[in-house]
């Protein structure tokens, strides 16, 4: 009774301290603090033993050679980013679908896609594209709530598409493998990004006016800024060579995640030299990476602390039993346990929420019989979806911050309007890795055999 208790207590006051707008971190540590000395003893010695699981807890988790591949794979797509090689791409794309209509939604999102491969942040997908995409759209004579939709909607790919922060961060907490969850996201990943392709195509057919086909379209294509073939090869060459040569790595056993990591970033660091970047923009992707990736660290730290935490006080397996026990079927549980992951979308971000869920929902998955591989996949999907719920859709407000100079006085419930389209599908496609769960686990088992 007394783990009970504590497991209750824990979970009201890890809940009502995120609630009150205390930082998810500071939140985690406490409530392990917390835990830690009620199971201890709740007197003065037990301050000593929170002490020192804190500091072994910190060491062990800073000095851990996996934790680098978060700041290297960030590093990577922030060099990309920065050589101006999306830019390129995505108006490569854009010419060679100059026939299709809805080209440059179309292109938003295979440009997504393709930048997916090698940033692994679906925020950053969101900021670039609303910078690089939306421009071209408003020029064109897009309608600005499909426009920001689109491009709002395609940026999750970033989070499912390897190299994803979220795939590395729920490797991590659930001592999974990288490598394999990976190579679970890119069927998934390619099977949204072709929905959302065949939505835009349907949408454009169906209303012309969405993407400037209507009467009163005074824009010509020919207008829109196209890029030189070759810099256009040369660009989609580099982010292919970093596809190819950090997956395949990986994949095929020649790096482990975090050297592929690390040579993703030179090659990422190469490419930006060759398209131009100088010494102050190398220098300002290093800095930038710093002050993105050390919160992520400093949460994987406190999560680290809080899941033993969970180990200590029982809750872990209170909450089990609790879901277990509860006579639901397989699927039921799972729809509660999405119904959770967009309830905590509507107010922390999406590692936040993989860090107080995803060490508790994956062994309960995996006892009901489903994949531990691909449930990784549903859980990402999921966590992801809960970014465009309101009222404080991330990506959503990502994408207006974006476009302030462009749009100051959009509203933000267009673009969630907008979104919602996407998110939708997004629930279709998790649907169908639920029923299938081959779609995700098909690849692992091909290039990781057991």
């Amino acid at each position: 009774m007394f783990e009970v208790n504590t497991a209750v207590l824990l979970v009201v006051s890890l809940i009502g301290l995120v609630v009150i707008g205390v930082h998810i971190a500071i939140a985690l540590g406490m409530t392990s603090a917390l835990g830690i000395w009620l199971v201890t003893g709740a007197d003065m010695n037990a301050f000593h033993t929170v002490q020192t699981m804190l500091a072994a807890t910190a060491y062990e988790a800073i000095r851990a050679y996996v934790f680098a591949v978060i700041p290297l794979f960030m590093l990577m797509g922030e060099f990309i980013g920065k050589s101006g090689t999306v830019t390129d791409v995505y108006r490569g794309i854009n010419r060679l679908l100059k026939r299709i209509p809805g080209r440059l939604a179309i292109a938003t999102v295979m440009g997504n896609a393709l930048f997916s491969f090698v940033t692994g942040v679906s925020i950053a997908s969101a900021a670039a594209f609303s910078r690089i995409a939306y421009p071209e759209m408003k020029r064109f004579g897009y309608h600005k709530g499909f426009a920001l939709g689109a491009i709002a909607g395609s940026s999750c790919l970033g989070m499912l598409i390897p190299p994803s922060v979220l795939m590395i961060v729920w490797g991590i907490l659930t001592e999974q493998s990288i490598g394999q969850i990976f190579a679970a996201g890119v069927f998934p990943g390619l099977l949204l990004a072709s929905l959302f392709i065949v939505y835009v195509f349907i949408r454009a057919i169906l209303n012309p006016d969405l993407v400037g086909g209507g009467a009163g379209a005074d824009i010509e294509v020919e207008e829109v800024e196209e890029v030189p073939t070759g810099q256009f090869m040369v660009s989609l060459a580099g982010i292919i060579l970093v596809i190819v040569a950090v997956l395949g790595g990986i994949w095929f056993g020649f790096f482990t995640p975090t050297e592929g990591a690390g040579a993703g970033a030179f090659i990422g660091l190469m490419l930006g030299i060759i398209k131009g970047m100088r010494f102050k923009d190398i220098v300002e992707s290093i800095l930038s990476v710093g002050k993105t990736s050390a919160p992520i660290l400093l949460l994987l730290v406190t999560a680290a602390l809080y899941s033993r935490t969970l180990a200590m006080t029982g809750m872990a397996n209170a909450i089990e039993s609790v879901f277990l026990g509860s006579g639901m079927e397989p699927w039921m549980i799972i729809t509660v346990m999405v119904l959770i992951w967009f309830a905590l979308g509507m107010i922390i971000d999406s590692i936040s929420i993989m860090l107080l869920t995803a060490a508790i929902f994956a062994p309960i998955a995996v006892k009901m019989g489903f994949d531990p591989i691909a449930f990784a996949v549903i859980g990402i999907i999921a966590i992801e979806a809960g970014l465009y719920t309101p009222p404080f859709g991330l990506l959503v407000y990502t994408v207006k911050s974006a476009i302030q100079a462009f749009e100051p006085d959009m509203n933000v419930m267009t673009i969630f309007k907008s979104s919602t389209p996407y998110w939708i599908i997004m629930l279709i496609g998790m649907m169908l890795i639920i029923n299938f769960p081959e779609i995700a686990t098909w690849l692992p088992k091909k290039l990781f055999p057991s």
